[in-house]
């Protein structure tokens, strides 16, 4: 079976603060990304290879062999606190909830790091350059340092769509031809009525 692709619950919120408060305890800001960064690889991973999914979460494979092939296939090549973290979920038979674990620890290290996510959808892909000055702005505007994850979406005309957290704003050029089109059928309407009515009154008056 896959790995649960779900948003943080309470067991995903505990398992988070523990890895969390571990990591910053032995290395502080720089263990807690090292942590995030390679358990959200793995994830990267397990989603773009099935076989991989499958290692993870199957209920078939035995806990004990699970155990030994993590060390045997990650044992100093990532963070202790890495490693850790995958071999006690595998224990407590929750690394089918890596996905909200790791999802919820990233909410946890952006709030205490003082930074927000924020993920942006353009037509076409931006570059290095035009994604930094994207960055700078929403520095500024948000107040806060913001780590800006930048995603291609063909549906789009033009424009940009921002989320950030559960508020999205979309300021793309579909967005904008609806709202135009919107606004010119409501004010066309509301024409048409009053000329409309003025005719009816000048019959009226005749």
């Amino acid at each position: 079976m896959p790995l649960t692709d779900t948003k943080p619950d309470a067991l995903a919120n505990l398992y988070a603060k523990s890895i969390y408060e571990l990591a910053s305890e032995k290395g502080g800001r720089e263990a807690v990304e090292q942590v995030a960064g390679e358990l959200e690889d793995l994830i990267e991973l397990a989603r773009e290879d099935a076989r991989f999914s499958e290692f993870l979460s199957s209920r078939v494979l035995k806990r004990g062999d699970r155990t030994q092939s993590l060390r045997t296939i990650l044992d100093g090549r990532v963070h202790e606190i890495t490693l850790k973290t995958l071999l006690v979920l595998n224990d407590n038979g929750r690394l089918g909830h890596l996905i909200p674990i790791v999802a919820a620890l990233d909410e946890i290290a952006q709030r205490s790091f003082g930074r927000i996510e924020v993920d942006l959808y353009t037509a076409d892909p931006i570059d290095a350059d035009q994604l930094g000055r994207i960055k700078q702005q929403l520095d500024g505007t948000l107040g806060k340092e913001t780590v800006v994850h930048p995603y291609t979406d063909p549906k789009m005309l033009g424009g940009v769509k921002l989320q950030i957290g559960d508020r999205l704003i979309d300021a793309s050029l579909a967005t904008q031809l609806r709202r135009f089109h919107d606004q010119l059928t409501g004010e066309g309407s509301a024409r048409l009525r009053a000329a409309a009515d003025r005719a009816i009154e000048a019959d009226h008056n005749a």
